[in-house]
C-alpha cells in the first residue's frame, strides 16, 4: 500500500504509532517499525537527552528500519532542554521527528539542517496550515475521537479529515479513533495518506505497560472515556476510573474558578504508577474513544497484517460492487 506518507518516510505500510508517555519505548518502536509501519520513541519520557540518546540506540539495536522521535513541546516555567533532546535524536541517525503541543517553529532550523523530517500534530484545519507554512513536512490531523488533548474546537474526523485535505498541500494522516481496517480506508477515503494510532498500539503483545492497561483499553466500551480539564483549555480525553471521577467532581464543584492546583495530585506524574505499575486508579491516563473497538491484544505484526489486508480486502472486493 503505497501513499505519499510512506514514500516520505521510507515505510512499508502508512501506519505510523503515535509519541505516547511512558508507552513510547524502543520495544513498541521497534515493533511497530520491524511490521513496516512507523515506530516513535516518545523523547520526553527519557527525563534527560543522555537517556534519550541511550533509548535511540536501544531501538537501532532491536530494527533495522525507520522510526521516529515523538517531541512535544509543552508550556512550562522550566522547559526541557529542546536543543539538548534535538541534538540526541541527530546523533543518533533518527530522521523523523513528531512534533507535538506548541509550534515547532523555534526548533524547525536545527532539524531540516539536519535533514530530518517533521510531522506536526494539530487538531485543527488552521494549526494545519501553520505546520505547512513553517516547513513541517507532513501532519498528523487528530480528530475529537482522539486520546489525550483534543484541542478546543470539538470537530469529529468525518469533517476534520476531509478540511484538512480541501486546504493542505502536505501528505497528512489521520489520528483520533483509529483502530481497524475499515477506518483506514475511511481515512484515506477522506484524503489522508495514512493513519496515526495510540490507544490501539498500547493494546499490543510487545507495548512495554502493565497488563491492567491492557486488559482496561479492551474492557472498555466507546463510552468509558471522559473529557477533563475543560475549564482551564487544556482538554483531555481519559479513561473513567475512579481519579476521573473526583476529578469531574472538583470541576463541577469549582466551574470557571478551577486552577490546575485543585486536580495536580490527579493528573500529574501519574504515567509510572499507571502504566508500569498497573495502578489503574492512581490518576487520569490519555486513553481514544476506539477502545470500543478494541477486543484483543494482538502482536504488532499481527495488527499491522490484519489493518492492510483487511483494508485491502474492503477496498478489492466490498467497494469495487459499489462502482
Amino acid at each position: 500500500m503505497k501513499t505519499r506518507i510512506t514514500e516520505l518516510f521510507g515505510i512499508e505500510h502508512p501506519i505510523v504509532q503515535g509519541g505516547m508517555h511512558f508507552v513510547g519505548l524502543a520495544e513498541l518502536a521497534s515493533a511497530v517499525s520491524n511490521a513496516g509501519g512507523l515506530g516513535i520513541i516518545t523523547g520526553l519520557t527519557q527525563r534527560t537527552p543522555e537517556d534519550l540518546a541511550k533509548e535511540i540506540a536501544r531501538c537501532h539495536e532491536m530494527t533495522d528500519k525507520p522510526f521516529g522521535v515523538n517531541l512535544t513541546f509543552l508550556p512550562s516555567f522550566t522547559a526541557p532542554p529542546y536543543p539538548e533532546y534535538i541534538q540526541a535524536i541527530i546523533e543518533g541517525g533518527v530522521r523523523i521527528v513528531e512534533t507535538a503541543g506548541r509550534s515547532p517553529e523555534a526548533y524547525m532550523p536545527a532539524m531540516k539542517e539536519a535533514g530530518i523530517k517533521v510531522i506536526h500534530k494539530c487538531t485543527s484545519v488552521r494549526h494545519s496550515l501553520k505546520a505547512e507554512a513553517i516547513g513541517c513536512d507532513a501532519v498528523s490531523v487528530d480528530g475529537f475521537e482522539c486520546g489525550g488533548h483534543p484541542g478546543e474546537d470539538d470537530i469529529p474526523n468525518m469533517i476534520l479529515l476531509p478540511r484538512a485535505a480541501e486546504e493542505l498541500k502536505i501528505p497528512f494522516v489521520a489520528s483520533g479513533g483509529i483502530g481497524n481496517a475499515q477506518q483506514l480506508v475511511a481515512a484515506l477515503a477522506l484524503g489522508a495518506d495514512g493513519i496515526n494510532m495510540g490507544t490501539r498500539f498500547i493494546a499490543t503483545k510487545e507495548a512495554p505497560v502493565h497488563d491492567n492497561v491492557k486488559q482496561a483499553i479492551v474492557q472498555a466500551t466507546e463510552l468509558d472515556t471522559r473529557l477533563i480539564m475543560r475549564p482551564l483549555r487544556n482538554t483531555e480525553r481519559v479513561l473513567a476510573n475512579a481519579a476521573v471521577n473526583k476529578i469531574v467532581e472538583i470541576e463541577k464543584e469549582k466551574g470557571q474558578d478551577l486552577e490546575i492546583g485543585d486536580i495536580m495530585d490527579l493528573v500529574g506524574g501519574v504515567y509510572p504508577k499507571v502504566m508500569q505499575e498497573g495502578t489503574m486508579d492512581a490518576g487520569a491516563w490519555s486513553c481514544g474513544m476506539v477502545a470500543g473497538l478494541i477486543h484483543d491484544i494482538p502482536t504488532c505484526q499481527e495488527l499491522i497484517d490484519r489493518l492492510v489486508g483487511g483494508a485491502e480486502e474492503i477496498i478489492n472486493q466490498r467497494l469495487a460492487k459499489f462502482a
